[in-house]
């Protein structure tokens, strides 16, 4: 079988929850859009739910260094917003998570890489101390602002200007001049 029908399934379906959301797409539309037979699908994924499961394991992870300027933390920060952003499937799938047990936890893992990356950003764009509690929790309730703003209906299109700005506004303070 080939790599290449597991992909196109995976598009299409990622495509597809995010038009139509994972309840309202039967698998036979997987299957027409990704132009393969419908048993394929059942193929690679034995239920539905594995497609999500699939699409959390394949999001790309952004490139820190791509978007961190040294100096520029609110700007850092809001160019790694965009990069989510820019991932449509992603805030379908912390939406699903609210219903699907295996897309929540498999998300929970991806919710410690985000923290991660968001505290990896703050120390390109500001440099801190290592264990910097502040910079922890910053890194945290900006991960925790994407994930809710994922789950609501307005995805990408409320912004978090101010709770970045917060965040830049608060690090910067408790750095030493």
């Amino acid at each position: 079988m080939s790599h290449d029908a597991r992909e196109r399934i995976l598009t299409a379906a990622g495509e597809l929850f995010a038009e139509r959301g994972f309840d309202a797409t039967p698998t036979s539309r997987i299957a027409e859009r990704a132009g393969v037979p419908k048993g394929l699908i059942h193929y690679y994924f034995r239920r539905k739910q594995d497609l999500l499961t699939a699409l959390v394991e394949g999001l790309p992870e952004p490139a820190v260094p791509d978007v961190a300027v040294r100096g520029d933390l609110a700007g850092s920060l809001r160019r790694l917003v965009r990069e989510f952003d820019a991932r449509p499937v992603a805030r379908v799938l912390w939406r699903e998570a609210d219903t699907h047990a295996a897309v929540r936890d498999a998300l929970q893992g991806r919710f410690r890489l985000l923290v991660e990356q968001i505290r990896a950003v703050i120390a390109t764009a500001l440099p801190v101390r290592g264990g910097d509690a502040d910079v922890d929790a910053a890194a945290l309730l900006l991960a925790r602002a994407l994930h809710q703003r994922a789950g609501n209906t307005c995805g990408g299109g409320c912004g978090l200007d101010r709770e970045i700005g917060f965040i830049a506004r608060a690090l910067r303070r408790t750095r030493p001049a």
